[in-house]
């Protein structure tokens, strides 16, 4: 019965990484393409222009997206739940902070707000590009539909955001947060997947740590350049 249990967890914990690995791309890619908004705003709005009305992104890989995020945080609280569940110490007792670093013991935590973070981000961005294409059927992505030479509506919707002080400071902090997130999950997902070596382990943890700082840092500077620039 213990076995049984025990390959569950294992295999919950698999399917974890494996969503994680898949968020891991996507903060890459969407991390490169909003620093264009900040070097070359022409194909940033291309770019978003294309990745907003193609099929395939929207109705294929932009679902499989949304389920992605869900069940990886849905996943994560759950394990959670179960790890302290589980434990016959209490916390007081258990002196955690010598077994394990901060990040590994609340990842919940950091969870929990990037899921808030997301809930500001869909509001700001995710929801209203709906509505426009959805809803009022405009998929020319213009500033003005009527006028052909208007221009994309991409760069100043992304500027207009960010020249509220507290919706940049929301974001700022949320960033700093995933960055959080990143220096635990990042070598917890290779660990998860079975990938275990004393060679390969320390590249892996630097890797991790490189990627955890330099893209909510890449997020931090978009931010913080379009208010600076509003």
């Amino acid at each position: 019965m213990s076995t049984s249990k025990g390959m569950t967890s294992i295999a919950r914990k698999f399917l974890m990484a494996l969503s994680g690995f898949f968020l891991l791309s996507f903060l890459l890619l969407h991390s490169t393409l909003n620093m264009l908004s900040v070097f070359a705003p022409d194909m940033f709005n291309i770019a978003s222009h294309f990745m907003g009305t193609n099929p395939l992104i929207q109705f294929a890989m932009q679902p499989v997206l949304a389920f992605g995020v869900i069940f990886h945080l849905a996943m994560g609280l759950y394990l959670e739940f179960q790890n302290q569940k589980a434990r016959n110490v209490k916390y007081a007792m258990n002196n955690p902070g010598e077994n394990a670093s901060w990040m590994s013991r609340n990842m919940y935590i950091t969870g929990i707000m990037i899921l808030l973070f997301l809930g500001l981000h869909f509001y700001d961005f995710w929801i209203p590009e709906l509505v426009t294409k959805f809803g009022n059927g405009d998929m020319s992505g213009l500033i003005n539909p009527a006028d052909e030479t208007s221009g994309y509506r991409y760069m100043a919707e992304l500027r207009h955001k960010f020249h509220d002080p507290i919706r940049t400071g929301l974001y700022v902090i949320a960033f700093v947060f995933l960055a959080l997130h990143l220096l635990h999950g990042f070598q917890s997902a290779f660990q998860s997947v079975g990938f275990r070596h004393n060679k390969y382990t320390p590249i892996i943890k630097k890797l991790g740590n490189i990627y955890a700082i330099v893209i909510p840092g890449m997020f931090v500077i978009i931010a913080l350049f379009h208010f600076f620039n509003a």
